[in-house]
């Protein structure tokens, strides 16, 4: 077992949050509860930033590029160093997967809170995870270096994550383009341009299952999140549990994912993700190395505070729960709240925020970075919060979920939350019917919706002009063509 890991003794006492938003006020949050000394860290941008305040210091690090900030290793250990702190929390994005970031800490005798920087490296390598997988049995989406026969093919970062580095390919004569652009696009992202090829699974189901593991071997699983709903390939809405999976597919992924755990020697809190076809066939995804963006889902579920269990466990202190402990309730949905515009094609949208109103009563979480009179940077990704909400069943949660986005109020910035409430209220979504091209299919829809919308204006029109000719009312009702007989009434 790794050092870093293996060499504590009782709870860690001061850690450095080496991130921003809401992951780092969560973060601070759970250190408070747990009576931790937390230090955060802000770049020029984040001075007014709640994270800032709320720690118990706060360190300048630098200018808003993330190079010379959040992704400063050198600088952030310099830091760590300085304040004489036990641990460093990376939370999600940045530095948090990071392989050499965790082997800094651990060379300098520094808790890097979340698994091994050598198991970081192994499951951060797509090509490696999957063969490691294969080898033990463990089903994988069929790809190979080379494209398959008579079937679309999905172009991948062996390094890569988040959507960079993909490509559909439809036609073969399509390959080399889509693997010049990819590789391209790997290097810049992750400094690594190898790709490997993955059979595309045409509307699949997004099903993770979060695990904790402490360093003695002991795992529990947290049950499964649904994230189907999803916009160039990222997660958009999270949902437990999938109003897919039935008991014994449940037993089964939650084994499976275990399973990986096990193989590959991970150790504190970790997401195994699997695509399930519409046939209920699963196939192991990755592996993400750290805390999810969507984990207070579990929590509202399950009641396991995931982030004290990270602080646990990298502090050497068994896991507290059985998997027998573990009785889910409910239903939980998540909704991510960017700063994007939907009618721009989910372009940022940075800017000062004029009004800011959150959104309460029972059930409704607000897990925000954000506070009135703020400035949204164009340098950082766009969440602005993530709003959870519970009750006792899934058509219950989208009720109140839809309440909650419409009490949820932000001027001054563009946001997600109207396309949001659509998102929500659409029949499919009530349904349960999801995979992960919803959302393109949405647009479709609103697509053609805005075009039959045209063509009864072009018919209103031309009716009018008819009868202003004389027409017969009875002659225009007679016109089978006229959308009004064959679409119903219009409000225009």
């Amino acid at each position: 077992m790794d050092m870093a890991h293996s060499g504590c003794r009782g709870m860690i006492k001061k850690i450095l949050v080496c991130n921003r938003g809401e992951i780092a006020r969560r973060i601070i949050r759970a250190c408070r509860e747990m009576k931790i000394y937390s230090i955060s860290i802000y770049s020029d941008v984040d001075r007014a930033s709640p994270h800032v305040t709320e720690a118990d210091e706060a360190v300048f690090i630098g200018r808003s590029d993330p190079k010379e900030s959040y992704l400063n290793m050198e600088r952030i250990i310099e830091i760590a160093k300085e304040r004489g702190v036990d641990a460093i929390h990376p939370g999600y994005g940045f530095l948090s997967e990071n392989p050499q970031f965790a082997k800094m800490c651990e060379d300098e005798g520094l808790i890097f809170i979340g698994p091994p920087s050598s198991v970081i490296k192994d499951l951060g390598d797509k090509v490696y995870a999957r063969t490691l997988m294969k080898k033990n049995g463990i089903p994988i989406v069929p790809g190979t270096i080379e494209a398959l026969e008579d079937e679309e093919d999905l172009i991948k970062a062996a390094a890569g994550g988040g959507g960079k580095g993909m490509r559909l390919v439809e036609r073969k004569d399509e390959l080399p383009f889509a693997i010049r652009e990819a590789k391209e696009e790997a290097k810049k992202a992750f400094g690594d341009g190898r790709l490997y090829l993955e059979r595309f699974l045409k509307r699949p189901r997004h099903i993770e299952f979060q695990i904790l593991r402490d360093q003695f071997g002991n795992s529990i699983h947290l049950f499964e999140r649904e994230c189907s709903i999803q916009r160039r390939y990222q997660k958009l809405v999270e949902e437990s549990p999938s109003p897919f999976l039935d008991h014994q597919l449940r037993e089964e992924m939650a084994n499976t994912a275990l399973r990986v755990a096990d193989i590959s020697g991970y150790v504190n809190a970790g997401t195994v993700e699997f695509l399930v076809d519409s046939e209920k066939n699963y196939y192991f995804l990755e592996v993400n190395t750290r805390v999810q963006v969507e984990h207070p889902v579990t929590e509202l579920l399950t009641g396991v505070d995931i982030i004290k269990s990270q602080l646990e466990i990298a502090s050497g202190i068994p896991l507290r729960y059985g998997q027998k402990d573990i009785i889910p309730k409910g239903h939980a949905i998540e909704c991510r709240i960017y700063a994007e515009d939907p009618e721009r094609g989910f372009a940022p949208s940075p800017g000062k925020i004029l009004l800011y109103k959150e959104p309460s009563g029972p059930g409704v979480r607000v897990d925000s970075g954000v506070r009135q009179g703020m400035d949204i940077p164009l340098e950082y990704d766009p969440i602005l919060s993530k709003l959870i909400v519970w009750a006792g069943d899934r058509q219950s949660a989208c009720i109140r979920m839809i309440q909650a986005l419409k009490e949820y109020v932000i001027l001054g910035i563009k946001t997600n939350i109207q396309f949001l409430i659509e998102l929500i209220q659409n029949e499919r979504f009530m349904k349960g019917k999801l995979h992960t091209s919803f959302i393109s299919d949405m647009e479709i829809s609103k697509k053609d919706d805005a075009e039959l919308r045209q063509l009864a204006m072009i018919s209103y029109i031309l009716v009018k002009g008819m009868r202003y000719q004389g027409v017969e009312k009875e002659e225009i009702r007679s016109q089978t063509l006229s959308p009004w007989n064959r679409l119903g009434r219009w409000r225009l």
